[in-house]
């Protein structure tokens, strides 16, 4: 190529040249360390924004000073060093959502845990989200069942409630919340578990049993480990959340699990003490609450306007010693529409759940339960409240007049039939037929020690024998004459066979 033959191509390509600009808003590391960074120049960052570290790990600004943004950092925090590139995004925070997230294991920040590829969507939500307006919701006043007798017949959940599960440690909160999710099946709700500083060996049984039962054809499991970095910690309710919203907003019921928000609170506490915002009671930052009323209130049941979506809350708390009066459980007591109270004294005298009835309480009532379980259950709580009064007062006398004895004898009974094993979830129409037999005093001739052999071949015997009335209890949903008689009859048949084999 001769000189001429150079300066023609030269001049050719400045006649084509064209100046491309790209702006980018560039900060620098001032301070790192426990997952926390201070930088300098990011005048123009927003709340919740997403900063660039390079090298794939992320940051999320929370602190905007007047020269400085502190950030919690998403990731290996020790690969950053002072004087390192920070740069802006212009994005708030999201995670992938949408069907690929179902039956998966994933972090906060959508990716995955299992071992079985990327999550390929490619929709995206904020994990940060104004909760649906007043306007947008109607009242809650579908049922979700759980399948545990003492729930679905005292405490009842309705689709778009918030209900806490609240306890000491090892009394069967889990239990409670996995049971629901197992009980989902064929009901056509979406199902979000979210794990934040669970040991990963628990999640691992976890994900067998839903595995097993075939619940994670509708489930996803979202995990922050005991191992993780608090921010992800903090993150993970909201992640779980936002997936829920995406089946809501698509007009689908959702169930959100959050276990639990006691150990998302202490990563707060820990993330706002390094980011040095002020301490308030028990060291938490003044805006604890605000973390878990702007997560919580996010569970709605829609207006039809708006796609008639639910999605409901099971939060969990953990409690010390059973003080549900400590700064945590109160606060997530007033958020939420009522609490299932887990006692461990219950627990140890071998009744499971171990659901303390007396301090349970469902703010939406009856008005989530089916009319034949409202039927058989309308007075059960009553009945269960005057046999505790009773049987306390009892261990001091021994001679009591017939209607105590009468009282007694049915809160025994009704304790035993309350009375569930762990992933045995119960269709709503066996247990309408059993709680039917306990309240109406069917049961007062079989001894207290016999009622759990009586409830399981009762059932058993339903089941074989008269399958379309379990069918018609389901359908009908209430409990009509005709109905009402049927059930009698199958109680009568089944306890002459129960005396004889007796």
């Amino acid at each position: 190529m001769n000189k001429d033959q150079i300066i023609e191509q030269i001049k050719a390509q400045i006649k084509d040249f064209q100046a491309k600009v790209k702006t980018e808003k560039v900060g620098a590391v001032t301070e790192v360390g426990d997952g926390i960074a201070k930088i300098s120049g990011l005048g123009e960052a927003m709340v919740s924004e997403m900063l660039d570290f390079g090298n794939d790990i992320f940051g999320v600004a929370l602190n905007l000073d007047e020269d400085s943004v502190g950030a919690i950092i998403l990731g290996e925090y020790e690969k950053i060093k002072e004087g390192d590139t920070v740069k802006s995004t212009g994005r708030i925070l999201e995670v992938p959502v949408g069907e690929a997230v179902i039956g998966r294991v994933v972090n906060p920040l959508g990716e995955p845990l299992d071992g079985q590829g990327a999550i390929k969507t490619d929709v995206f939500y904020p994990v940060e989200k104004i909760a649906p307006r007043v306007i947008t919701r109607q009242p809650v006043n579908t049922p979700l069942q759980t399948g545990i007798k003492a729930i679905d017949a005292m405490i009842p959940i309705g689709r778009g409630q918030r209900e806490l599960i609240i306890g000491d440690r090892q009394t069967g909160k889990t239990a409670i919340a996995i049971d629901a999710i197992i009980n989902q099946k064929g009901q056509d709700v979406i199902c979000i578990y979210v794990a934040i500083g669970q040991k990963e060996a628990k999640i691992s049984r976890i994900l067998t049993e839903l595995t097993n039962n075939g619940a994670m054809d509708y489930t996803a499991i979202v995990l922050a480990g005991a191992s993780d970095p608090a921010s992800l910690l903090y993150l993970a309710p909201f992640a779980g959340c936002a997936m829920g919203e995406y089946f809501m907003d698509k007009g689908k019921d959702v169930l959100v699990i959050y276990d639990d928000l006691s150990k998302q609170a202490v990563a707060y506490r820990q993330l706002s003490l390094l980011l040095k915002r002020p301490p308030g009671r028990e060291a938490y930052p003044g805006d604890v609450f605000y973390l878990h009323s702007r997560l919580l209130e996010r569970a709605a049941r829609l207006n039809e306007k708006y796609g008639g979506g639910s999605l409901t809350a099971l939060p969990i708390i953990e409690t010390q010693a059973g003080d549900i009066s400590a700064y945590i459980p109160t606060n997530v007591i007033s958020i939420t529409d009522g609490q299932i109270f887990l006692e461990s004294d219950l627990f140890f005298q071998g009744i499971r759940p171990a659901i303390n009835t007396g301090l349970s309480v469902s703010r939406v009532g009856s008005a989530a339960q089916i009319k034949a379980m409202k039927q058989v259950a309308g007075k059960m709580k009553l009945e269960m409240a005057q046999y505790r009064e009773l049987a306390a007062f009892a261990q001091f006398g021994s001679d009591l007049d017939e209607a105590t004895k009468k009282q007694i004898n049915l809160g025994a009974r009704l304790t035993e039939v309350l009375k569930q094993g762990q992933y045995e979830p119960m269709p709503v129409a066996q247990q309408v037929l059993i709680i039917y037999a306990a309240i109406n005093g069917l049961l007062d001739d079989v001894a207290v020690e016999n009622v759990k052999t009586f409830e399981t071949g009762l059932i058993k015997y339903a089941v074989a024998h008269t399958k379309a009335l379990l069918d018609k209890i389901a359908k009908e949903k209430a409990l009509s004459p005709e109905i009402e008689a049927e059930v009698k009859k199958v109680i009568a048949e089944y306890k002459q066979t129960f005396a004889v084999n007796d």
